[in-house]
């Protein structure tokens, strides 16, 4: 019997070419995945029986885990010169998947109309969000319908805001000196928090594209940063 996906309890990403997969509870590695080149990003598909790798040649590969293989790889663009993706953010019900590059570009699959498995995506949109690297892309979370943005955190010291229903900009937020790393929504989607090589992580007010806060403190850059917000949303 194939263990079910709350049974997952660790993903590892390995620069050899491999997703490992870890169950906290047992000894040892219960999945392993070979993507033949350096894996710099993995996203759980929101019902947990799906993950999907994003690797140093732009390969980006969808695995079941209920079948324990690859089902299908999503395929940015042909005929062009190697790629990095950098980053991948799924549509919390399941709806998109955004994969972000080295290039500044994020290509975007959208489930097909009708279609209850994931394999059944389509290219929908390309958006060229900066010119340098996207290191992070990430879509809002459940509770902020009918809001639908897309924050690309960039090399180019920025962080952007698109809407996804068009993939127009909404906003970009300035401050940083230097790389940023990594964002997180609140799970209201008021707010966003940014990591930089500045040093320093940022709140800010997504109502108004400004930092409201800057947290500092370390010596080296800030590569990652998490929110525990348990907080309900508002119902204003």
């Amino acid at each position: 019997m194939q263990p079910s996906a709350c049974e997952i309890g660790c993903i590892q990403v390995l620069k050899m070419g491999t997703v490992k997969i870890w169950d906290l509870r047992a000894l040892g590695c219960q999945r392993e995945y070979e993507s033949r080149a350096a894996v710099n990003t993995v996203a759980l598909y929101p019902n947990q029986t799906k993950l999907i790798s994003g690797d140093q040649n732009d390969n980006i590969r969808v695995w079941d885990l209920m079948a324990n293989s690859c089902s299908c790889e999503l395929v940015p663009e042909v005929d062009t010169a190697v790629r990095s993706v950098r980053s991948l953010t799924v549509m919390w019900d399941g709806s998109m998947i955004v994969a972000a590059n080295n290039r500044g570009t994020c290509y975007v699959w959208r489930l097909l109309r009708g279609t209850q498995t994931m394999t059944n995506f389509e290219p929908f949109h390309k958006l060229q969000a900066h010119d340098g690297y996207i290191l992070k892309c990430l879509l809002l979370p459940e509770f902020c319908e009918p809001h639908r943005y897309l924050a690309t955190a960039s090399a180019d010291h920025t962080v952007k805001i698109s809407n996804v229903d068009g993939f127009t900009l909404e906003k970009t937020l300035v401050g940083h000196q230097r790389w940023v790393w990594d964002c997180v929504f609140s799970v209201d989607g008021a707010y966003l928090i940014t990591a930089s090589s500045d040093t320093t992580a940022r709140l800010w007010s997504m109502s108004t594209g400004e930092d409201i806060r800057v947290y500092q403190g370390h010596h080296k850059a800030t590569v990652c940063c998490a929110l525990d917000d348990g907080a309900e949303p508002s119902s204003s």
